[in-house]
């Protein structure tokens, strides 16, 4: 295995069944590829009451600045019934200029290329600063253990991040046509309906919390939260569920549930959002009775990294790569992103995401060796100029 050839150090990455929160040898695996570059490694293990331990790996080339740091996971979701897939998810096998495997493009490949990348670049000498991977073992799972608590870690011991690169899948359909510059801010509340349970005969002894919950949710899915913003699509509530959990036939409930989530741009907060869906219960409750009961967690919120200096940087390197300039997004789910853009500039660039944690997971060897020309590219510009933005 050459550490300039991103394929085979790809494919024992994803020979590595790193479900979350296993790590399966895939820390040591990208240890093995970094020492011989020079890197210095620490391994970082962090845990939490009523949470698994986590491995995670911060390695860093240089102790100047700029510090550019790439971040990753190794991590996956489940494979899932094996029968849907046409090849073993953990094989890494090759076919007709395609690498099969869960982690193919979310997100081994793109921790390979980088590393690849950066093989290259110290060929040609090392650069006037430092280069490091802050690499997680539970960016799939609950994120507690994972990139939040290294990021903490770092601040404590004097490790400063200048500007990031996040390996996340966010091509459409080649490696650079897309970089994400910020994403959503996502949110999951839970509303309950408080009513008086009574028999089915007598419906007026009792106050069905069904009703005043189908009046409630009907308000929420007609809900237009905006239109967009400058860099955001317009924000999205989705209804997760809805739960009486009532196996009588002659017994009006008790209680009704529901589960929703918010998908929101930069023009609200969660507690904008949260007041808003408040008064909507109260106006419920005025004209039905019964009590409506939230609560709400916070997944991530909102941001941007405004075009500057650093996103230009990324897109004349992609050009230059692919002869096309990258669209700017911020489409999608969360990424650990979300906890980096409080340290420093932070996009995404990766391969594209239409098979990740689907059946068959695969990327081409072509899109991989794309993106280790675009890494490498972003690292030789960003060294002979470091943007202020």
């Amino acid at each position: 295995m050459t550490a300039t050839d991103p394929i085979p150090l790809t494919q024992a990455l994803i020979r590595c069944p790193s479900v979350t929160p296993d790590d399966a040898g895939a820390l040591g695996v990208l240890e093995a590829a970094l020492k011989p570059l020079g890197f210095v490694c620490k391994r970082l293990r962090f845990e939490a009451e009523g949470t698994p331990p986590i491995d995670n790996l911060y390695a860093r080339l240089g102790a100047a600045r700029p510090n550019f740091v790439f971040a990753g996971h190794t991590d996956v979701v489940p494979p899932g019934e094996r029968s849907a897939w046409r090849r073993d998810p953990f094989a890494a096998e090759i076919a007709n200029g395609v690498l099969y495997g869960r982690g193919a493009a979310d997100m081994k490949s793109a921790i390979a290329a980088f590393v690849a990348a950066a093989a290259r670049l110290i060929a040609n000498g090392k650069p006037k600063g430092s280069i490091s991977l802050l690499i997680t073992g539970d960016e799939e799972g609950p994120a507690i253990n994972g990139t939040v608590k290294v990021l903490d870690w770092m601040k404590a011991n004097g490790e400063a991040l200048d500007h990031c690169l996040v390996g996340e899948p966010t091509s459409a359909a080649r490696a650079g046509d897309m970089i994400k510059i910020g994403r959503r801010g996502s949110m999951n509340v839970r509303a309950t309906v408080k009513g008086v349970q009574g028999h089915v005969a007598y419906p007026a002894r009792a106050l069905n919390p069904i009703p005043i919950m189908a009046t409630f949710i009907t308000r929420l899915s007609s809900w237009t939260l905006d239109k967009g913003s400058e860099h955001f699509e317009p924000s999205t509530l989705a209804l997760t569920t809805v739960d009486v959990g009532n196996p009588a036939v002659n017994v009006i409930p008790a209680d009704a549930n529901a589960g929703l989530n918010i998908r929101f741009n930069d023009l609200h907060t969660p507690q904008s959002l949260m007041k808003a869906i408040e008064d909507l219960a109260r106006d419920v409750t005025r004209a039905y009775g019964g009590e409506i009961k939230l609560a709400h967690s916070v997944s991530g919120v909102s941001f941007i990294t405004h075009p500057g200096g650093f996103t230009d940087l990324i897109l004349r390197a992609v050009k230059r790569v692919t002869g096309q300039p990258p669209e700017f997004s911020t489409t999608g789910g969360t990424s650990d992103a979300r906890f980096i853009k409080n340290y420093c500039p932070v996009a995404e660039l990766g391969l594209a995401g239409a098979t990740m944690h689907k059946a068959d997971e695969c990327a081409s060897l072509e899109d991989i060796e794309i993106l280790t020309r675009i890494y490498q590219a972003i690292l030789e510009d960003y060294f002979a100029n470091p943007p202020r933005g």
